[in-house]
């Protein structure tokens, strides 16, 4: 990973703006121009000494010159870009790369997947997909992962419906369970034994395993990696899951902080 003294890497969430080694700093994706830009400087803080800053966020962003194109998150700054908005002088760099993407580019190298196909799931708020064919990740005209998953059409609506946290709420839900705990909760109550929580978990793995049985069955992938809060659970998943894919593919959470050594990798050429 980058020295911190010279570069600032930041991962913008919707909640957190997250950095390495340094407490995450708040951020209301949903405020005012005014704290979200009070949220950036923050992050960024003393940029005397600073080479560069790189940052992983998802889209959709113009990655290339740094400017917010979301309507979901980031609304009130839409249009503007990152630069101005954080107050970051014009002679430090700074670079961006959606944070699935950096997810794995971090990944493969932490974990020495270079020259390999390998699959990464994210799971959290939504369902992010990330595929590197021989170690190279593969990216979208707008830099954004080149293989979209989220939106594919699945049982009258889309796969997201089914594969995150509001579909995990979703089917505790319809199980007889109370749809509005949250996916954390309903963790906690499966690992506790819960019949119907368990059940959920089960069912959710079940829908990933038809799924990816069909997106990755173009490419021989040796490693499927899970990255998001969601995936903190992937043991009460995974039996659904390789029934679909079977046992032979590796499958297995991503390092800590392998966003934050895909970010690296931004400044390496």
């Amino acid at each position: 990973m980058l020295n911190s003294k010279e570069y600032r890497l930041l991962d913008v969430g919707g909640t957190y703006i997250k950095r390495p080694s340094l407490q995450p700093v708040p951020v209301n994706s949903s405020g005012s121009r005014e704290e979200i830009a009070s949220a950036f400087r923050k992050a960024v803080g003393n940029t005397e000494g600073l080479k560069g800053i790189g940052i992983a966020i998802p889209g959709p962003f113009d990655f290339s010159n740094g400017i917010f194109r979301m309507d979901h998150k980031f609304a009130a700054v839409k249009g503007e870009d990152f630069r101005s908005l954080a107050g970051v002088p014009e002679n430090i760099g700074i670079r961006f790369i959606h944070d699935v993407n950096s997810v794995l580019e971090g990944a493969i190298r932490m974990m020495g997947l270079e020259g390999q196909n390998t699959a990464l799931v994210s799971l959290g708020t939504g369902l992010g997909f990330s595929l590197a064919i021989d170690g190279k990740v593969r990216y979208g005209p707008t830099l954004s992962p080149a293989d979209v998953i989220w939106n594919m059409p699945w049982e009258g609506g889309i796969l997201e419906d089914k594969v995150s946290a509001r579909g995990l709420r979703n089917i505790y839900g319809e199980l007889g369970g109370d749809s509005n705990d949250s996916a954390a909760s309903i963790a906690i109550k499966a690992f506790c034994g819960e019949r119907d929580a368990l059940e959920a978990f089960s069912i959710m793995g079940e829908h990933i395993g038809r799924a990816l049985k069909e997106i990755l069955a173009p490419w021989d992938v040796k490693t499927l990696l899970f990255a998001g809060q969601v995936s903190r659970s992937l043991v009460l998943m995974e039996d659904s899951i390789r029934q679909y894919l079977g046992n032979k593919m590796r499958m297995t959470l991503v390092p800590d902080n392998a966003v934050y050594e895909g970010i690296s990798t931004l400044f390496e050429n």
